[in-house]
């Protein structure tokens, strides 16, 4: 199972799991669309590897399985806490 991560990786821009516009990698790396079409040019920063849209999860599988809270920020090079 994915790990929705609420964030993006780059400039940490909510991304809501039940929405368009998050790209991960295959290492489940997750960016914004701004970022993955500008700057990053489609390419994980992380690993080097393609880009692709996440999938959503939305309803009662997003209830039952709810996305990651833990913010990860490739700047730091570590996640922190949600507030």
């Amino acid at each position: 199972m994915l790990d929705m991560r609420p964030n993006c990786e780059q400039c940490d821009t909510d991304l809501p799991a039940d929405e368009v516009g998050t790209f991960i990698c295959s290492f489940e790396c997750t960016f914004c669309s701004d970022c993955t079409n500008g700057p990053l040019e489609g390419r994980c920063p992380n690993c080097g590897g393609d880009l692709q849209p996440r999938p959503m999860r939305r309803g009662k599988p997003l209830d039952a399985y709810p996305a990651s809270t833990q913010r990860v920020l490739k700047a730091s090079g570590q996640a922190r806490p949600a507030l």
